[in-house]
């Protein structure tokens, strides 16, 4: 990660941060000092403890959504609230808290701004590290909106994730467990990931290959994308809805057919969690303090990693090769960068 300077937003007071300066390659996040953010009406400022690192950083990094650079990655964080916006009620300066800094992004920094809806106070939690914290508002808010909100979950529903030992897999198998699933089924792309996702509330753990061979599913959750959505497709029992949230391989698109979808009575969603944080903030507010809740009573496990932010090329990096596990999070807060 190479060092350098830029300015964001009005000349004031400065920050570190990791920028992405140009798209590319992890060795093109950038150590920065860039502008303090402000709050806007209805916004709040977080000193930034800890950053969540995603596949989504990854697609804004290489250039495969539209940012503006240099642009400032990070859609989680944890921390402390820095200052208030106007119009703010029920939060207060000094709060702990884990916050969706999806919409806009910026986590990966000393201070970033978010809507106060999106923003989930930890004072009745004092047992969550900010570490764990950081962990929570992207794949365990995705996890719980899928299952609940996008495909409607039914106890006894059976349930095939793509994916299991990743950062949302690793929710989506126990989110399933807690809205009452009768069979989960994760896949996993090597024999080495079973172990992991096992772990995390999965009846069953099989190579992504051999779903044909699993039986019918009410619902299939994917993020791989390829072969592994035209199988979780072939997958689906009448009725059945498949979600689509993500394409990790990088395969080509998958074409499905209307009529198929017709004649055999199975629905394709999909679901994006900046947009429907940008679209329905108060509702992703409420499924993240669900999870912040769920996490501190021990109904969520998050297995997490830490590196320091001056390391987010090398978290880039393991999550790009496939072989990470649970959650990656940069310290932010004291690290030297």
């Amino acid at each position: 990660m190479t060092n350098n300077e830029f300015t964001t937003g009005r000349p004031g007071r400065r920050m570190k941060a990791v920028v992405i300066p140009e798209f590319g390659g992890a060795d093109v996040l950038t150590a920065a000092e860039v502008d303090v953010p402000e709050p806007g009406p209805g916004q709040v400022a977080i000193d930034v403890a800890y950053a969540g690192a995603n596949f989504a950083e990854i697609l804004y990094r290489q250039g495969l959504a539209d940012v503006p650079l240099p642009f400032v990655p990070g859609i989680e964080v944890s921390g402390h609230i820095r200052a208030l916006g106007d119009g703010v009620e029920g939060l207060a300066v000094g709060q702990p808290v884990a916050a969706l800094t999806i919409v806009d992004s910026g986590g990966y920094a000393e201070v970033v701004v978010t809507a106060a809806e999106l923003v989930a106070p930890l004072d009745a939690h004092p047992r969550l590290g900010l570490d764990l914290a950081a962990a929570l508002p992207s794949n365990s808010t995705t996890a719980h909106l899928v299952l609940s909100q996008v495909a409607r979950l039914q106890p006894g529903e059976r349930v095939l994730v793509h994916a299991a030992a990743g950062g949302v897999g690793s929710q989506l198998g126990q989110v399933a467990r807690r809205l009452g699933a009768g069979r989960i089924v994760g896949t996993v792309g090597s024999p080495a990931k079973a172990e992991s996702a096992r772990a995390f509330g999965y009846d069953e753990v099989i190579p992504r290959d051999q779903v044909a061979g699993a039986g019918e599913f009410d619902v299939v959750v994917d993020m791989v994308g390829g072969p592994a959505r035209r199988a979780g497709l072939d997958a689906l029992a009448p009725m059945g809805r498949l979600i689509v949230m993500g394409n990790a391989s990088g395969a080509d698109d998958v074409g499905l057919s209307a009529n198929e979808l017709w004649l055999s009575g199975k629905t394709v969603s999909g679901f994006n969690l900046a947009a429907f944080s940008a679209a329905f903030p108060a509702a992703a507010g409420r499924a993240l303090r669900h999870v912040v809740a769920a996490a501190a009573d021990g109904g969520l496990r998050v297995r997490v990693a830490e590196l320091p932010l001056d390391r987010a090329a090398e978290a880039h990096r393991r999550i790009e090769s496939g072989t990470t596990t649970g959650k990656l999070v940069l310290k932010v807060a004291g690290t030297e960068i």
